[in-house]
C-alpha cells in the first residue's frame, strides 16, 4: 500500500477514535504526539526553524527557536484533534469553546451585498475558526490544497462541511470563489503560502518572500470587502477569533499597481499576529528559501 493511501486510512482511524476521547485528554495526547512528530519529521522541523528564525529575529538563539518549533508541532497536532473531534459535536458543543470578537465587521460588510473576503494564515486553531460561518449563518468558501488520494480530500471536505465550509481544490477552477461573492457570501483564504507559485514578491519580516495575491485581486475585481481574521489558541485550548476592520484598499484602476500596493497591507497584519504568537504559525514549508531561489 502506498503512502497516500496509508495517510487516508490513518485519517479514517483518527476520525473514528478522536470523538471518543474526552476533550482534556484529547488535547494532552495531541500535544504529546506533536512532540513525537517533531522528532520524526526532521525535514519539516528544519523548514519550520528556518522560518521562525526570520520571525524571532537575529537575537533569538537556537534554543529559543527549537523551543518555539516544538510548540508549533504541538499546536499543529491539536489542530488535527480539532478536525477529527469537532465534527462529532453538536453546534452548541462545538461553539462553546469559541469566542468571536469583531463579528460586526462581517455583518456590516455583508450588508453591502458584494460578499466578504476573510484573509488569514496557517495560524492558530483554524478548524475552530470556521465557527464564524455557523454563528453568522453564512457559507464560507475556501480554496484548499488538493490532498491525494482523492478519497482523502473528499473525506476532509466532509469533515469540514459540518462547519458551514465549502472547499474548492486550489489546482482546479476557482470561479466558485467569484460566484460565492456574487451571492453575498464569505470567501476565506490563507495569505501566507503561495501554493500556485503565482503570487507577489513582498517584504515579510524584513526579507523578500513570495506570497499569494489572489485575495487582493478578488477584492479589487469584485468590490468585496477584504478583512483580516486570526484565531488564537488559548491556554485552556479554547479559541479566540479576532475579526479586524476592513482594509482600506488603494484603488487607482491599474490592477498590477494596486495589487502591489495592497498586498503589504495584509502582510502587515500577518506580521503583527505571527510576531505576537510565533508558536501558533503552522508553516512547515521553507517560505523565504523558495523566494530566494525562485522555486
Amino acid at each position: 500500500m502506498n503512502q497516500p493511501f496509508l495517510g487516508y486510512y490513518l485519517y479514517r482511524v483518527l476520525g473514528s477514535l478522536a470523538p471518543l476521547v474526552p476533550r482534556r485528554l484529547g488535547y494532552w495526547l495531541a500535544g504529546q504526539l506533536g512532540l513525537v512528530a517533531f522528532l520524526l519529521n526532521p525535514r519539516g522541523a528544519a523548514a519550520l526553524k528556518e522560518n521562525l528564525s526570520h520571525v524571532l529575529g537575529e537575537e533569538a538563539d537556537e534554543t529559543a527557536i527549537q523551543a518555539t518549533a516544538r510548540e508549533v508541532f504541538r499546536n499543529l497536532s491539536k489542530n488535527y484533534y480539532d478536525l477529527f473531534h469537532r465534527h462529532a459535536l453538536s453546534d452548541q458543543e462545538s461553539g462553546a469553546s469559541v469566542t468571536i470578537r469583531g463579528q460586526h465587521h462581517v455583518k456590516e460588510a455583508l450588508k453591502e451585498g458584494q460578499g466578504l473576503i476573510l484573509a488569514s494564515g496557517h495560524f492558530g486553531p483554524f478548524d475552530a475558526s470556521w465557527q464564524i460561518g455557523r454563528i453568522l449563518n453564512v457559507t464560507i468558501t475556501a480554496p484548499a490544497e488538493h490532498l491525494k488520494p482523492e478519497k482523502l480530500y473528499e473525506y476532509v471536505c466532509r469533515l469540514r462541511a459540518n462547519d458551514w465550509i465549502r472547499l474548492l481544490p486550489i489546482d482546479g477552477p476557482l470561479l466558485g470563489l467569484v460566484r460565492a461573492l456574487r451571492k453575498g457570501e464569505v470567501v476565506a483564504v490563507a495569505a501566507d503560502r503561495d501554493i500556485t507559485r503565482s503570487g507577489t514578491l513582498v517584504d515579510f519580516f524584513d526579507a523578500p518572500a513570495r506570497l499569494p495575491d489572489g485575495h487582493v485581486q478578488l477584492a479589487l475585481r469584485t468590490g468585496a470587502k477584504l478583512v483580516t481574521c486570526f484565531a488564537v489558541r488559548q491556554p485552556d485550548n479554547s479559541c479566540l477569533i479576532q475579526v479586524e476592520p476592513p482594509l482600506n484598499l488603494e484603488i487607482t484602476g491599474d490592477l498590477k499597481r494596486d495589487v502591489q500596493a495592497n498586498v503589504p497591507k495584509v502582510v502587515a497584519r500577518l506580521e503583527e499576529w505571527i510576531g505576537r504568537h510565533p508558536d501558533q504559525w503552522l508553516m512547515l514549508q521553507p517560505l523565504w528559501r523558495d523566494a530566494k531561489h525562485g522555486d
